[in-house]
């Protein structure tokens, strides 16, 4: 299954760090946010990234062509002239970074790789991190049968309200903003049908407004309740949250292995070298 990650915003809300790079390099803990996103997918066995790229998007494909050059050990042979990486970290990614657009909304950024689209496949944004189980997410999704499934999240106030019937978790209205700092709001990770691009009309279609309200109104939202932990990097202030939790090493997002060691990558450099 495809991981969708829309990458391409201005980041007003964090202009302290989005002024030299797109939100997505943020950096939480020496990684960018973009890395932990795919960190997370890549536990439950989702590799396969399309990136809708736009504001700086040359920065986002720049990190990836030199992820192994800058994650790795480098052996340098003056004498043949030659270089080799010695990767410390092997993903098993494929990603594919596309130019969606400069002012592109989110809407228009998915419908702008609808062709790359292989099936049912997960979306999310490249600035929030969660504890979320991906897989029963994606059995949820299939036990139902609607075009698209939200997670359910429970945050104050500034983002876009869902109204679910009491036991069947159907989306039965969707808005953009609301006041009860209760309510279940949309955490930003979907699995979707490739026919929701029928929903979007254009590059000026936002995904959190006509498309997801015209899913409810076909009866094709369903929402997938999470009670766990679910943290965007909208402000500084929550970029020191993170990183506060990532420092006291107990990010509650953190489910892959931790990696090797530094010895043992050093013994590795060594064996190779030799």
């Amino acid at each position: 299954m495809q991981v969708v990650i829309l990458a391409g915003g201005y980041g007003t809300r964090i202009s302290e760090e989005s002024q030299v790079r797109p939100k997505p390099l943020v950096e939480i803990g020496g990684r960018p946010i973009i890395w932990h996103i795919m960190k997370m997918y890549s536990h439950y066995g989702l590799h396969d990234f399309i990136v809708c790229c736009g504001y700086r998007g040359d920065m986002l494909k720049k990190y990836f062509q030199d992820f192994m050059l800058t994650t790795g050990d480098v052996v340098f042979d003056f004498k043949r002239q030659t270089t080799r990486i010695i990767p410390r970290e092997r993903e098993p990614w494929t990603v594919t970074l596309v130019d969606t657009g400069q002012e592109t909304m989110t809407g228009g950024r998915l419908r702008r790789v609808a062709h790359m689209l292989e099936g049912a496949f997960c979306m999310t944004y490249g600035d929030g991190v969660s504890d979320v189980d991906i897989s029963a997410l994606i059995r949820k999704h299939k036990e139902t049968g609607r075009l698209a499934t939200v997670t359910a999240v429970t945050q104050p106030g500034r983002f876009g309200v869902l109204h679910l019937q009491p036991q069947a978790d159907e989306v039965q209205q969707f808005r953009e903003k609301g006041p009860d700092e209760h309510s279940l709001i949309n955490g930003g990770f979907f699995v979707l049908e490739p026919k929701v691009v029928d929903f979007i009309d254009g590059d000026d279609s936002v995904w959190e407004r006509e498309p997801m309200e015209r899913l409810v109104a076909a009866n094709q939202l369903q929402a997938f309740r999470h009670k766990g932990f679910w943290q965007p990097m909208d402000t500084l202030r929550d970029k020191m949250v993170l990183e506060e939790l990532w420092n006291s090493g107990k990010a509650p997002w953190k489910v892959w292995p931790t990696l090797p060691s530094a010895p043992a990558a050093t013994a590795a450099l060594r064996a190779v070298s030799e």
